[in-house]
Formats: structure tokens, C-alpha cells, sequence
């Protein structure tokens, strides 16, 4: 195999038409540019110059070398830069997983900080509600919601980002709209809108607290999607039970009130491929989906 460094002092040589030309101008003596020609010539088993006068004159098997050294150094240099845009992540692609509400929320900030900031990465966004089997499918970083105490997969590391408690959206004449909290038991004898897909985990996770405290949710309409949820609500078809994140607009008259004993809590997670962890663009995602969370009701500080 032809080493590149050797290719390069030859190529300089090839161009100064010296052995002290070259060494000039790539800061080396000449007995070191001359040991890489010798070594050169060994590995090729051609003769690459004939001596001419005091200086060197290149061959015509050399020639024909250096016409290919010239198209294997440039090849070399632009593989060199894209490593370099690699690494400082300006090139190459990045795929990105999340869910519906957060999509809304979060993910318009993310998509900006790295549309501004790595204006070279193409972004493979796909919306998705549940963590992926198949490992072919699985993104370099997707926000979910799973327990708390997932462990991700091999390969794969989980960052929390945020605990979503959830919120029962009341239109704003219901008698318990005034309450600055209510017992989830309370709501047992409501006409319940259900807002989420029957195998999601947000719906077992209120499922489970239901279950605790007693009752089973009695789902009277089935909309698979907070806005539609929550846009009966406002046409008084029901209430809908719903993490806190999935409320921050609400239609016009309604509200959202805690609920509490139990109170159902869904846990944000982002799940990142190991290989890709430490490279600035999943960095500054996760920043900003840190943000993001940060912002969010359910991190702001109980009130005083």
C-alpha cells in the first residue's frame, strides 16, 4: 500500500524539480525529502527520477505516478475536510424521533438551533409514539415517554428531561372548574373524551391511577389526539384527562385544573444512540430540548 505522506514529498519534488526545492517548501531537510523518494522507489519498484546535471528529472513511469498522486491527494483532501465537518458537525445526517405533543411544544425550537447552527446536517424527522422494536428503526435521538426507570437499549442512553403530571380539562361553567385542584376519584362520574392511542403509554399511565384510585375511566368518545379531545370539551361533549404539556393551548372557554390522589405522572425521556452522543449537533438538541423542558409548567416551582 502506497503511503500518502511519501506520495505528497513526491509530488513536491515532481513540482520544484529538486530535491532542495521541495524540502524548501515543505519545511523539511533535503537528506529527509531524498529518504522518502528512496523509500518510495522501494515500495513502487520503479525508478521515479534520473539524475540530470546537479538536479532531477522525473521518469515516465514517474510521470504517469504523479498524474495519480495528483487525483489521490485531492481525494484524500476532501475526505480530510469532510472528517473534519464530521466532527465539528457541519455535515452528515441526523435523525430525530418524538411524539405528538411534544412536537408542538419543543420541537420547533429544536429544528431552529439546529437549522441555524449546522446549516450542512440534513434532519430525518419522524413523528412516533412508541419506542420502535425493530433496531433498524430506532433514530439517533427520540423523545418518548416511558417509565422513569427505563434503561434504554445496548447502545443507547437515556436523558430525563421532564415529569408531566396530568390535568383534567373542564369547560369553564363545570362545578369543578373553580377548584385549584381535584381528586382524580371525583371525575369517576364524568362523561370521560379519551385523547390517546389504547396501546400509548400515557393512557396506561392514567389508566394505572384510575385503577388506584378505584374506578375504571369511563371513556363515552374516543379521539385519538389532544386538540380534538379537548375541542369536545369545549363543545361540552365531556371532560379529558390529559398530561399537563399536551394543555398549553386550550380552546376557548375551558381550563385545566391538577388532579391529585393519585396524581398520574408521565415521564419525558430522550433516548440517544451512544455512537452519536458527543457530536454537537445531538449536544445542542439536547440542550434545547433541555430548554424546552425547563420552560414547561410542570418544571416551574410549586406556588407559595
Amino acid at each position: 500500500m502506497l503511503d500518502a505522506h511519501r506520495l505528497r514529498v513526491f509530488r513536491s519534488v515532481v513540482a520544484s524539480g529538486s530535491v532542495q526545492g521541495a524540502a524548501a517548501n515543505l519545511g523539511y531537510t533535503p537528506s529527509a525529502v531524498s529518504q522518502h523518494l528512496t523509500a518510495l522507489q522501494r515500495e513502487t519498484g520503479l525508478v521515479l527520477f534520473e539524475r540530470a546535471g546537479r538536479g532531477l528529472r522525473v521518469t515516465a513511469a514517474g510521470t504517469v505516478l504523479a498524474e495519480q498522486a495528483d487525483a489521490v491527494l485531492a481525494r484524500l483532501g476532501e475526505a480530510e475536510v469532510v472528517v473534519a465537518d464530521l466532527r465539528a458537525g457541519r455535515t452528515g445526517s441526523f435523525s430525530l424521533a418524538y411524539f405528538a405533543s411534544v412536537g408542538a411544544a419543543w420541537m420547533p425550537g429544536v429544528v431552529r438551533r439546529l437549522s441555524t447552527d449546522f446549516p450542512g446536517v440534513r434532519l430525518d424527522l419522524a413523528l412516533r409514539e412508541h419506542l420502535p422494536d425493530d433496531p433498524a428503526q430506532r433514530c439517533d435521538v427520540q423523545v418518548t415517554v416511558e417509565r422513569s426507570d427505563f434503561a434504554g437499549w445496548p447502545g443507547f442512553g437515556v436523558v430525563h428531561l421532564l415529569d408531566d403530571p396530568y390535568v383534567v380539562v373542564l369547560p369553564d361553567a363545570h362545578p369543578l372548574a373553580e377548584r385549584a385542584e381535584i381528586e382524580l376519584a371525583e371525575l369517576a362520574g364524568e362523561r370521560w373524551v379519551d385523547n390517546d392511542v389504547a396501546r400509548g403509554w400515557c393512557r396506561r399511565t392514567l389508566v394505572e391511577a384510575c385503577t388506584a384510585a378505584g374506578f375504571r375511566p369511563p371513556f363515552h368518545v374516543e379521539a385519538h389526539d389532544y386538540p380534538t379531545a379537548m375541542a369536545f370539551v369545549g363543545a361540552g361533549i365531556g371532560v379529558t384527562v390529559l398530561p399537563e404539556l399536551g394543555a398549553v393551548r386550550l380552546p376557548p372557554g375551558t381550563r385545566a385544573v391538577p388532579v391529585v390522589r393519585p396524581q398520574p405522572v408521565r415521564s419525558i425521556l430522550a433516548v440517544v444512540r451512544d455512537a452519536v452522543a458527543h457530536t454537537p449537533p445531538v449536544l445542542a438538541a439536547l440542550a434545547e430540548l433541555r430548554a424546552a423542558a425547563a420552560l414547561s409548567p410542570a418544571a416551574a416551582p410549586p406556588a407559595r
